[in-house]
């Protein structure tokens, strides 16, 4: 059985997490932000290094001052409810703290994406059975193969629901951490 597809419903998941704002300035909230710049859109993280020289500010220094205005554009534009100021030849984005009400918003996004990634393991699941049981009715797998087989991959789905309900509990941490 190849995990190919659980790792990567899991891999998507943390992309998708990576996206939530939580109570610090990430980096990775920008990375995959699309910028409109030299006729086509670029993630930012391939136009400009992006950092967080505190806790509540990331800074974002284009390789090429030219694009800055479409840089600062696309943030402004991502609904991540951003105040980019361009200074100088830098973009500084100051995080307002998170209000109650918008950490619990946010853990019900992040809710949202957690259950689209257990979803994905289900259906990788019942794609994988389908073919063993399509081997049971042809004759090529023996009955105990099959419920052999069938319980090997409810561990694995198992353990991927088990690392998705980890990832779930440490990104709704640091949502609600004042």
């Amino acid at each position: 059985m190849d995990k190919e597809n659980f790792q990567k419903a899991i891999e998507h998941l943390r992309s998708e997490l990576n996206n939530i704002r939580t109570g610090r300035a990430a980096p990775t909230i920008l990375e995959n932000i699309q910028i409109e710049s030299y006729g086509q859109k670029t993630p930012l993280a391939g136009l400009a290094s992006i950092s967080a020289p505190e806790p509540q500010t990331l800074t974002v220094q284009p390789w090429d001052k030219n694009i800055i205005k479409d840089i600062e554009k696309g943030i402004r534009d991502a609904n991540l409810d951003l105040s980019p100021v361009v200074q100088g030849d830098l973009i500084r984005i100051q995080f307002p703290p998170l209000t109650e009400e918008k950490r619990i918003e946010l853990v019900k996004i992040m809710n949202q994406r957690v259950e689209d990634a257990k979803i994905s393991v289900k259906n990788i699941r019942e794609d994988i059975m389908k073919d063993v049981k399509k081997q049971k009715e042809k004759s090529e797998i023996s009955e105990d193969d099959y419920f052999r087989q069938e319980k090997e991959i409810q561990g694995v789905v198992d353990d991927y629901n088990d690392q998705i309900k980890k990832i779930s509990e440490d990104k709704e941490k640091d949502i609600m951490t004042v």
